[in-house]
Order: C-alpha cells, then sequence, then structure tokens
C-alpha cells in the first residue's frame, strides 16, 4: 500500500486481486459502499487495474481499517510483496487467457463442421459445449462477482446474448460471440497491460543490493539495510543502488530511464547522483543522503502508482454512465421482444433480432477506449522524464491556453553566480573591505535557502572567508533577511525590504546606493543592498550584484508552445522588473509580473484563469508550491524528484529539462484526439449497426465482429500514444 499525506488528508494505494471482464460496474458499487466508511473522503476503484486508491482523514480512521473495510466487501487484497507495483496481466495470466480462446475457437470450429457434414450429434454439442464453457469463464466469473455488488455490466450482457442465441438454436452464433468476446478480453488486457509493463520497468531499476565500504572492505549489504551517511562503490557497468553524493572519483552517468536526459551525465565528487541510475565510466565512491524507501526510484515508482489509479475525467464519465446504459441495454432488448410479439411477430425472429440488439449496442468499446489512450500516456510519459500524477492531468495538458513561468531555476538555470561585491564610500564607521562585506553578509544569508543566498555563502567559502555567527535569522518572504551579528543586526535585501521592514529609520547612504542598484539592474544583474543597524542608526555598508544565465534552448521551447496553440506566455518572479524584462525580451515572453511576493503570484494565476479557460503554471517546486496549486496544471522542474515537486506538481519533469515542457502539452492533446477517435469509432459503431438492425436487420455474427472489431480497434489506437515522441 502507497500512502501520501496532506496536511488534512491521507492518500492510500491498495492493490487488489484483478478481475476478468469488460464492466467496472462493480466497481463503482465497491466505491458506493467504502464511501460510507467513517473518515473516507474519496475512493476510485478498479478491477481492470486491480487498485484501490482512497483518501481519508487520518483522525478518523486508519489504514488497516480501510483494508478491513475492503476485505469485508468480498475484495481479495495482495500484499506489496506479492505484487510489486502489480502488473494488469502477468505472463501465466495472459497464458492461461490465450488457452481458453484456443479451446473456444476449437470447440466453436468443431461443433460447426459437425453440423456441416451432419455428424454425430453428441460431437457436434459437445464442440458447442466446449466453446461456450471456455468463452464465457471469465465473463460469467465477472457477472457473477459484479452481481454481487448489486450493479450489472457488459459481460452479463454477454452471457445473456449467448444463451440467448443458444436458447432459440442458434448455437453457432452464441459460440461466436462468446470467442470474439474472450479474444478482444485478451488483446484488452495485453494493450492495457503493455502500457502499464512500460512504467513498471521502473522496478527493475532498483538494484538489491550494495557494495558498502565496512572499515575499508567492500561489503555486500541488501539496500534496506544501508544508512545515511554510508558510503558504497559503484564501478562501470553498475547501475548505483541509492541516492547520494559523489564523494571520490570521477565518471560519467546515464540517467535517462529517471530523467529523460538522453546524454550521459559528468559526475564529479560533491555531485548528487540518484539510485536507479547507470554508471558507465570511472569507479565511483557514493555517500547515501536517502534510505531505501526515501529514494527518488522508489518516490517515482510510488507516484507512478497512484497515477495508474487515478483516473481521467473522460474515464469517470463513462465508468459513472456503465451502469445506467447496461440497464437502459437490457430494457431496450426487453421492448424489442415484447413490442413485435404484442403486435404478433414471430417470437424466434423476433427474439434472433433482440439478442443481435443487445449485443450490438453493448459499450465494450467505449468503456475501454479511455483506459487504453491514457495509460499509454502516462507509460509515454515516464520514459521521457515526464511524471504524470494522475489522468486527469493528461487530459488537462490538452486545454490549456496560457502558461506562466518563474524566472530563476525554469527559465534561467538557477546555478546564480555573485559577481560583484562593492563597499560604500563614507559610511559613518569605518568602511569594510569587499571580502569582509562578502564574509558579513554570508554569515546572515548561512540559513537561507534563497538561491541568490546559496550564490552568497558559495563564493564566500570559494574565498576561504571566515564566516562570522549570525543570531536570530528572520526572513521576509520575497524581499530579504536579518540576523544579529556581534552587537549589530544586518539587512541584505531588495529596496522593498528596506522601505517596510525598515520605514520608520533614517538609512544613511540609502538614495545614493538606490542609484547604483538601478544601474546594476540596467546590466541584467540581481542586486540587493547590506545595510547595519546598530541602536537607532542604520547605514548602507555595500551592495551585492548577482548573475542567472537562461536555460539553453528556452526561446525554441517558448516558440514550440505557440505553434501548439498556447496564447499567452508570462513570467512571474519575485526579481525586479530591469533584469525580468531583459530575460523575457531574450526568450520572447509576452508579459512580465515582477517583484512579485508568492501569495501574488498566486494571485496572477488566478486573474489569469479569468482571463483563460486552462493555465499552466511552471515552478522549480519550492517558493512556486502555492501558484502550482493554484493553475490549472501545474508542473514542477523536479530536480530528479526534490520533495516539494513531487508532493506539490501535477506534473513533474524529472530531469529538469524545460524543452519536455511542449511535450507535455503536446502528449495531452495528442491523448485528447485519441480519446476523440476512439468515442467516435465506438459510438459510431454502435449507432450504425443498432440502427442498421432497427431498420432492416442483420445477422447476429456481423454484429459480433462489429462490436468486437471496434473494442479491439480502440485499444490498439490508445497504445499507438507509447509511441509518442514529438
Amino acid at each position: 500500500m502507497a500512502v501520501t499525506e496532506s496536511a488534512s488528508l491521507s492518500t492510500c494505494t491498495i492493490h487488489i486481486e484483478r478481475r476478468g471482464g469488460r464492466g467496472e460496474a462493480g466497481a463503482r458499487a465497491l466505491e458506493r459502499r467504502l464511501h460510507n466508511t467513517p473518515g473516507v473522503h474519496d475512493v476510485d476503484v478498479s478491477f481492470r487495474t486491480g487498485s484501490v486508491r482512497i483518501s481519508y482523514d487520518g483522525s478518523l480512521t486508519s489504514e488497516e481499517t480501510i483494508r478491513q473495510a475492503v476485505r469485508d466487501r468480498n475484495v481479495s487484497l495482495q500484499e506489496d510483496s506479492e505484487t510489486g507495483t502489480d502488473e494488469v496481466s502477468t505472463r501465466s495470466e495472459l497464458r492461461r487467457e490465450a488457452v481458453f480462446v484456443s479451446l473456444t475457437l476449437l470447440g466453436m470450429v468443431t461443433g460447426l463442421v459437425m453440423g456441416w457434414l451432419d455428424g454425430p450429434a453428441l460431437l457436434e454439442w459437445s464442440g458447442y459445449g466446449v466453446a461456450y464453457v471456455f468463452g464465457g469463464w471469465y465473463g460469467l466469473k465477472g457477472a457473477i462477482e459484479t452481481l454481487r455488488h448489486r450493479a450489472v455490466d457488459i459481460d452479463l450482457l454477454m452471457i445473456v446474448a449467448a444463451l440467448g442465441a443458444l436458447s432459440i438454436g442458434a448455437p453457432f452464433e452464441g459460440a461466436m460471440l462468446l470467442f470474439l468476446f474472450s479474444l478482444s478480453n485478451t488483446l484488452q488486457h495485453y494493450a492495457i497491460g503493455r502500457s502499464r509493463r512500460a512504467i513498471k520497468s521502473l522496478v527493475e531499476m532498483r538494484p538489491d543490493e550494495a557494495q558498502v565500504l565496512r572499515d575499508g572492505t567492500e561489503v555486500t549489504v541488501p539496500i534496506d539495510d544501508v544508512a545515511v551517511g554510508d558510503v558504497f562503490v559503484v564501478r562501470p557497468g553498475d547501475r548505483i543502488p541509492l541516492d547520494g553524493i559523489v564523494t571520490s572519483g570521477e565518471g560519467t552517468v546515464d540517467q535517462a530511464s529517471l530523467t529523460g536526459e538522453s546524454v550521459p551525465v559528468p559526475k564529479e565528487p560533491g555531485d548528487e547522483v540518484f539510485g536507479g541510475t547507470i554508471n558507465e565510466s570511472g569507479s565511483l565512491e557514493i555517500e547515501v543522503t536517502r534510505q531505501a524507501h526515501e529514494s527518488a526510484i522508489t518516490r517515482l515508482i510510488s507516484m507512478v502508482e497512484e497515477a495508474q489509479s487515478e483516473k481521467a475525467p473522460t474515464q469517470r464519465l463513462i465508468d459513472r454512465l456503465e451502469q445506467p446504459y447496461v440497464l437502459g441495454v437490457f430494457a431496450l432488448t426487453v421492448a424489442a421482444i415484447a413490442i413485435p410479439i404484442a403486435l404478433g411477430g414471430e417470437f424466434t425472429s423476433t427474439f434472433y433480432r433482440a439478442m443481435t440488439l443487445m449485443v450490438a449496442a453493448s459499450p465494450c468499446a467505449v468503456i475501454i477506449s479511455t483506459p487504453a489512450a491514457v495509460l499509454s500516456a502516462i507509460a509515454s510519459g515516464g520514459r521521457q522524464g515526464v511524471l504524470f500524477k494522475g489522468g486527469e492531468h493528461v487530459e488537462a495538458a490538452a486545454n490549456i491556453d496560457a502558461v506562466a513561468f518563474d524566472k530563476t531555476g525554469t527559465l534561467t538555470k538557477g546555478d546564480t553566480q555573485l559577481t560583484d561585491v562593492f563597499v560604500r564610500d563614507g559610511p559613518a564607521d569605518e568602511p569594510l573591505t569587499p571580502d569582509e562585506l562578502l564574509s558579513l553578509a554570508s554569515g546572515v544569508q548561512a540559513r537561507s535557502e534563497h538561491h541568490l543566498a546559496r550564490a552568497t555563502v558559495a563564493e564566500a567559502k570559494e574565498r576561504s572567508l571566515a564566516v562570522p555567527d549570525a543570531r536570530r535569522f528572520q526572513s521576509v518572504a520575497g524581499k530579504g533577511v536579518r540576523s544579529d551579528v556581534d552587537e549589530s543586526t544586518i539587512h541584505i535585501g531588495n529596496r522593498s525590504y528596506f522601505e517596510t521592514a525598515l520605514e520608520d529609520a533614517v538609512i544613511e547612504g540609502f538614495e545614493p546606493s538606490l542609484d547604483r542598484l538601478q544601474t546594476l539592474e540596467a546590466e541584467g544583474k540581481t542586486s540587493v543592498l547590506v545595510a547595519r543597524e546598530t541602536g537607532c542608526d542604520v547605514s548602507v555598508l555595500g551592495w551585492l550584484a548577482f548573475t542567472d544565465t537562461v536555460r539553453l534552448g528556452a526561446a525554441e521551447m517558448i516558440d514550440d508552445l505557440r505553434s501548439l496553440g498556447v496564447q499567452h506566455i508570462v513570467m512571474l518572479t519575485g526579481d525586479n522588473e530591469r533584469v525580468a524584462q531583459q530575460i523575457a525580451e531574450e526568450v520572447g515572453i509576452d508579459e512580465v509580473q515582477a517583484e512579485l511576493l508568492p501569495e501574488e503570484k498566486v494571485a496572477t494565476i488566478e486573474e489569469l484563469l479569468d482571463r483563460y479557460e486552462s493555465v499552466a503554471m511552471v515552478g522549480d517546486g519550492v517558493n512556486d508550491a502555492p501558484a502550482l496549486a493554484t493553475a490549472t496544471l501545474g508542473i514542477a522542474m523536479g530536480g530528479a524528484g526534490t520533495d516539494v515537486a513531487l508532493e506539490t506538481a501535477d506534473v513533474v519533469l524529472m530531469g529538469d529539462d524545460i524543452g519536455k515542457i511542449p511535450y507535455v502539452l503536446g502528449l495531452g492533446r495528442r491523448t485528447r484526439r485519441t480519446l476523440t477517435v476512439n468515442l467516435a469509432i465506438a459510438f459510431g459503431a454502435i449507432a450504425i449497426m443498432v440502427g442498421t438492425i432497427l431498420l432492416r436487420g442483420i445477422p447476429l455474427p456481423l454484429a459480433v465482429v462489429g462490436h468486437e472489431g471496434s473494442t479491439v480497434l480502440v485499444s490498439l489506437n490508445g497504445l499507438r500514444l507509447l509511441g509518442f515522441r514529438e
């Protein structure tokens, strides 16, 4: 069971025994009953994929209570150790289904041939008996299980139609129905299973053991027994077992399976590596930073499991309509029998036509059209290092009209560097040297996670400067920080910080310093003031300037978004207006909203939602978390699985490749087109056959071929999304 938590609700995914058959009416019935469990807020059940996804209030219920509630409703659970990440169809199950299909075909052909040759009646009916038993096995089993949940589904329709054909002396037609029904069911399982297995191969990326250094000796240790701080060794060709930091050695690592990067990434001491990736060259010693259950690959597998169990809106709608639709088909069939007979029609021909109508109107292709496409899309994204956290987000990506980008770490590389350290001439107290100012600023910013702070600390470390102790650190989001150093308070921030946090103070040297900041910003640099507060006196000590570089391919990515039909592209940043405008002009952004606090980014997203129907927000998943959650589609630059990105965003770019954003929207649009085609095929086949039956009548075998053919066709069409690349 995979469990994630939010502030108020927890979400768990329970693996259950997958059931054969087509319909999900029994799953809907189980959902309704589980909703009655105290503390349960939302339920998604699929017998087809073998999963139950439940959101619940942990203060009112527990995981074990939920598991017992599922058991109480006659549903068999599978432990994680038994299923791993659970495939739709195991090879043994597919082989068994294939054997049943073969026996059905053999029985049907035997019965048909014996009838043509006027052979022994025993052989003829024995052949048909074999066809009915093996062809109807899974359908009958599924129908009975659904009836136990007080519901009806497609499986029951098919069984009734086959028995109806048998009852009026048309055993071949019934056997043919069951053969094609079981054959298409097997092909459907194969199609969905292939799309899921494309993602489930992630499990094979997770090694079972690590070569850990203990007292200078390599010891083979199960990865679950490796602790944070342990050091393990990987050699060329080895798969890296756990996340960590390189402590010794140099080489290149193939991260394509996790992040989608096509080129191996150079690694040297200090670089981060991820479990499940492959060391291509050089021997590396790596210090563990996350245990096995916290690693990027483990969290990715868990997120994929939840993504596959979370249904797209189209699928939810179809699943809800299945039960009333099936009941409607039964009602239509009864009417097709009762009305003609009441008007004097002949029973056998009337009943035959009604069975044909029942087969033609059954919504098998409609039911399978969505999961076949959406699961394939999720699998395709996973291969490219793009994690969709549910089918609904694949559909959401198809409708995006506007895209908002964070600047730092998204449009720019985020590896901000300190370029200038200036000391103000003529402060009241003894002026500092540039190194002394940098040392003081580094002490204040050492506890900040802001990218400018990290650049300041990195530069001080590069110069081997002594960093003073700072106390009582405080941060004002999007503006600045302050800490006590010795007998003074040091303030570091932008103009807005000093005008609000020190609005009542007279700051010596403030106005001339602002002129210098504007000059630096005109050069495309982000700059901040450093001031000292001693008693009632505040004076500017100097200022720091930083630069960041635009990500390679950012301008091309913007052009690709426009070619996909995105109407408006916006940059949202806490940086100053001039720097933001310079970056926007370089990459081709339509609109810039600068000097924004996190809550102001949210307000801007809300305004965009008023102007455009669907808005995507792209950010680094840290400061942008509220905006990511507010947008129609939140896309996080995942950094191979940062915690905040995985928890907040709807889509995670595991390799931080900004070029994948057009891929996300393109895949969503292709999936929408595939769904449209699938539904047109499914409903079109039903409409044509039903109309023809009512007006002229068609043979039952032709209705069977049309019905099952459309089901196979939509499955294979959905499977084509596995090959989506552009």
